[in-house]
């Protein structure tokens, strides 16, 4: 697949705000620079800001006065949606119905005036990538809703553009499907190396195809940042809420310890606050014997999923503890426990976000 690799462009968006007709802001001003060949996803919950930030790199809607969008270093902010060179998917994938799969993804290839020995090149070289060989000459509506993605796909990146913009495209499939495609557009946008911008509101998603992730909350940039850190070093209360699930604790920190119910927690340092909030992910606990624990705490319930389980354990902080521990652990609801939570596994948090 030599022939697709190795496309893009870098993309930058400078003071880029969005305020409709109606008042409406759907996007506070935003700086971003993405790297060429890079994956950066746009994740938050609806309404939040990140599609409109996709059509504004796509050329489908113009930012407020004094926003710009370069494509290396060249303004693009007046050029037409046609001219810019962008792949796109949607959640629809807006297929034509009555053509074959190839002349879907040929159909790009041939109004821009590419020969046919060419096209027949890069539809097969495409097909091979998307693994849909044996359908090249089925109608859309013979295709399963997994097959019509890789299709969708195939089309967006026969044309070679120097960015690829998806919205949301496996929304409209099931779980499991989601799940097994997900991998594989992993994989298939490693072997294309297009600057590649991501819309999504699920986490999962944008912790396996991020470079990097842009968390965006009522129409502003929250954190930007790897997968890892945004996982584990969320910059607000919000991210971390968001990303995953968080053990949220508030109490007073004394000398460097969380006071609490179930004994007490060590941060590190030295800060002393009247009420502090830290994060602390459910599968950096360890279950200790109560006896001499610093922190313990009474199982509420326990739910067996199989790989692991999740214990909930009450009588430790004001609100319920979450727990992800192997499923080795003999664990039963009313059991006395101790808790076990290094130092690097506490995220203080600012109070007021």
């Amino acid at each position: 697949m030599n022939a697709v690799q190795g496309h893009g462009v870098a993309v930058r968006i400078e003071n880029c705000g969005k305020t409709f007709a109606d008042g409406t802001h759907a996007l506070e001003p935003a700086t971003l620079d993405i790297a060429r060949g890079e994956t950066l996803v746009l994740l938050g919950p609806s309404g939040c800001g990140k599609t409109t930030m996709l059509r504004i790199i796509a050329g489908l809607e113009v930012p407020d006065a004094g926003g710009r969008v370069l494509f290396d270093g060249k303004d693009m902010t007046p050029v037409p949606i046609e001219q810019r060179n962008v792949g796109m998917v949607f959640q629809s994938y807006a297929l034509f119905p009555n053509m074959s799969v190839s002349d879907n993804i040929g159909y790009g290839l041939k109004i821009r005036g590419v020969g046919k020995a060419e096209r027949t090149r890069r539809i097969a070289e495409l097909i091979e990538l998307t693994n849909i060989g044996g359908l090249e000459h089925r109608r859309i509506d013979q295709l399963s809703g997994g097959q019509r993605q890789r299709v969708a796909l195939a089309r967006a990146v026969a044309i070679r553009p120097g960015i690829l913009l998806l919205d949301e495209p496996l929304t409209a499939l099931d779980a499991a499907l989601r799940d097994r495609l997900r991998s594989e557009l992993n994989r298939m946008l490693r072997a294309l190396g297009i600057t590649t911008i991501y819309v999504t509101h699920d986490q999962a998603e944008a912790m396996e195809l991020g470079d990097r992730i842009v968390v965006m909350r009522k129409g502003a940039i929250a954190q930007i940042g790897v997968p890892r850190d945004i996982y584990f070093a969320p910059q607000s209360r919000f991210v971390a809420e968001f990303i995953g699930a968080a053990n949220i604790i508030e109490a007073p920190l004394v000398n460097g310890h969380f006071v609490l119910p179930g004994g007490r927690l060590a941060t590190g340092g030295s800060d002393n606050q009247a009420r502090a909030v830290a994060m602390i992910r459910p599968e950096t606990i360890q279950i200790t014997h109560a006896e001499g624990a610093f922190l313990a705490g009474v199982i509420d319930s326990v739910g067996f999923s199989g790989d692991r389980q999740r214990i909930i354990v009450k009588d430790v902080s004001d609100k319920l503890l979450t727990i992800d521990a192997p499923n080795t652990i003999r664990a039963k609801a009313g059991e006395r426990i101790g808790l076990s939570i290094a130092q690097d596994a506490i995220r203080l948090l600012p109070p007021d976000k």
